[in-house]
């Protein structure tokens, strides 16, 4: 597959906000439940270098742009300590989904400036300018993909992902102990699934769990594409 420039620069600048703003959200939600952790970790900044996972952030994603896959993926998971809370088990899911809802709300932002656009600006005007044409035409519906990319697929309930929080949540606290000795095994088989399941079998079920989810709201975003 030949990735053409553009179509490579707009995957960047929509992947890294992504992700930057996904983690510095956990820790923001944490440090309002009053754990001062992810301060300390300088894991509130929205600088990217703070963040980045060099398979996570980089490999993997280049991965599945080359292979012709969703675009997803995931950075330095922002340290936390859920004694800090009030209500642990609690504090624990809010947290878990300060991520995923960042990227909904990055979603939305990007199809409200599409939409804007696309009813302010007559389509001749949209075309005089190469670099705004692809803002409107590739960059935001790309922007607004990824993000819900990056969302469902943190909702899977997999640790570290934050869909674990969730499960945990819902689990009966006598099970809680069990759940979180398999957490250090599931990640890695579960990307190496990821990568392996696809290129070997030609099946993909996180494409198709994709497109059922972030394909469809996506869909809902952008009537209008």
């Amino acid at each position: 597959m030949s990735i053409s420039l553009p179509y490579l620069i707009c995957s960047i600048l929509s992947f890294v906000p992504a992700i930057v703003c996904h983690e510095a959200c956990h820790g923001f939600a944490a440090y309002k439940l009053g754990d001062p952790t992810a301060k300390r970790a300088g894991r509130l900044s929205f600088n990217p270098l703070k963040h980045v996972d060099p398979f996570g952030t980089v490999i993997m994603p280049l991965m599945l742009m080359a292979m012709n896959m969703p675009v997803f993926g995931y950075a330095k998971p922002v340290p936390y300590n859920p004694a800090y809370f009030k209500d642990p088990r609690k504090g624990d899911l809010i947290v878990g989904l300060a991520g995923p809802a960042a990227n909904l709300a990055l979603a939305v932002l990007g199809a409200a400036v599409y939409a804007v656009i696309l009813f302010v600006l007559p389509v001749a005007q949209l075309a005089q300018s190469m670099v705004f044409y692809y803002f409107f035409t590739l960059f935001l519906p790309m922007f607004s993909l990824i993000n819900l990319y990056l969302m469902f697929f943190n909702l899977l309930p997999i640790p570290p992902l934050d869909g674990s929080s969730i499960f945990a949540f819902l689990l009966p606290a006598k099970y809680l102990p069990q759940y979180y000795k398999v957490q250090q095994y599931a990640f890695p088989i579960f990307m190496i699934a990821v990568i392996l399941v696809p290129y070997v079998l030609h099946f993909n079920p996180i494409g198709i769990y994709l497109d059922a989810t972030a394909g469809n709201v996506f869909n809902l975003l952008y009537p209008f594409r």
